[in-house]
């Protein structure tokens, strides 16, 4: 719940992170809190903020993103049946690693119709196999407004979240077992949101992105360590 907590605070905060977050951890504690629980949460997290932003999305310019997200997630799902938990473990830890590299790079990606494509796509794949969709949606819109951005992110993470549990459920990889191991992390998430938006406001951007980007290391580390172990 801690986890869970830390992780809806940084993605409502900058517009995504909860998986980043929370997932290669709690994947250490149960490793059926990956992907199926992890998206679930995202899932309710992505639907609050898309309502609070909700003036600030812009559905035509994530449509090719939505286009590319189908095809990521069933690759994505199909992965799920042939890898090992070490496997997923050292995945999980290496995508979160990506993450933190991308979020340090210093030149701008226009999102070009293209470019949100294969964002899509990639965030499919990486979302349904390991529920951190984030870091490519995240590296093409994070010049964006950061009402925008939220927002948009937001509203993605909406789409994205059902379609990778449809995935994950047609595989057999999201079942009652995975609902109900999701149900007490539900207000941890709620109360991470409602502490990000009433503080927000007065937390230095700079230093939230700091903030994340070790926790991500850490998160991402030992999941790497787990793996190779």
């Amino acid at each position: 719940m801690l986890l869970i907590f830390v992780g809806a605070f940084v993605q409502t905060a900058i517009g995504f992170g909860l998986a980043i977050v929370a997932a290669p951890l709690l994947f250490q504690i149960s490793i059926d809190y990956v992907p199926a629980p992890i998206c679930l949460v995202a899932l309710v997290v992505s639907l609050i903020n898309a309502f609070k932003f909700r003036s600030n999305i812009s559905i035509g310019g994530l449509k090719l993103a939505l286009y590319g997200r189908i095809p990521g997630s069933l690759v994505g799902g199909a992965i799920l049946l042939y890898v090992s938990a070490s496997m997923l473990s050292l995945g999980l830890g290496l995508f979160v690693l990506l993450a933190v590299l991308v979020s340090a790079l210093p030149f701008r990606l226009e999102p070009t119709p293209k470019r949100m494509f294969v964002a899509g796509f990639l965030s499919g794949f990486m979302g349904t196999s390991s529920s951190i969709g984030g870091p490519p949606m995240a590296l093409l819109l994070q010049h964006q407004d950061a009402n925008k951005l939220r927002g948009n992110l937001s509203a993605f993470f909406v789409f994205s979240s059902i379609l990778s549990l449809i995935v994950l459920m047609g595989m057999g990889l999201f079942t009652m077992k995975h609902f109900w191991l999701t149900v007490p992390l539900i207000p941890a998430a709620v109360l991470g949101y409602w502490v990000a938006i009433r503080s927000v406001n007065y937390l230095s951007k700079e230093w939230m992105r700091r903030i994340s980007l070790v926790l991500c290391l850490v998160s991402g580390s030992s999941a790497i360590w787990q793996g190779l172990s």
